[in-house]
């Protein structure tokens, strides 16, 4: 049996608002909206995974202003250890901009129920 993949992802909090970003169209889970972030490599904090994955997806730096509990995710092809956390981006952070996603969006926390997200970053909804 495989171990889960250890996989980041951040919340990032603007005013009332919260980031998500759209996978591309082609890739797994292709088209579903997620907290951006990714895999963790070997040797690597979760945390330095982050800020990473951001700068390289997005080109924007956060502020971790909470860690959540991690948890598993079973998809069909294997499982995700997913570790959130809640960020806002650093002063004199870059806009982000979506280098490897289809779009970006900032939501309204009500607005994310009509979002068809990535089913491993569903129970994060009302976890912030």
């Amino acid at each position: 049996m495989s171990s889960s993949i250890p996989v980041v992802c951040a919340i990032i909090l603007r005013q009332d608002r919260v980031m998500l970003a759209q996978r591309p169209h082609g890739k797994t889970l292709g088209g579903l909206w997620e907290f951006p972030g990714g895999k963790v490599e070997a040797g690597e904090s979760a945390e330095a995974a982050l800020h990473r994955e951001l700068m390289e997806e997005l080109g924007c730096t956060v502020e971790i202003t909470q860690s959540l509990a991690p948890f598993e995710h079973a998809y069909a092809w294997g499982s995700i250890r997913l570790i959130p956390f809640v960020c806002k981006l650093s002063a004199g952070s870059p806009e982000p901009h979506a280098h490897e996603h289809a779009a970006l969006a900032w939501v309204t926390c009500e607005e994310l129920k009509s979002y068809d997200l990535a089913p491993a970053d569903v129970p994060l909804l009302g976890a912030f």
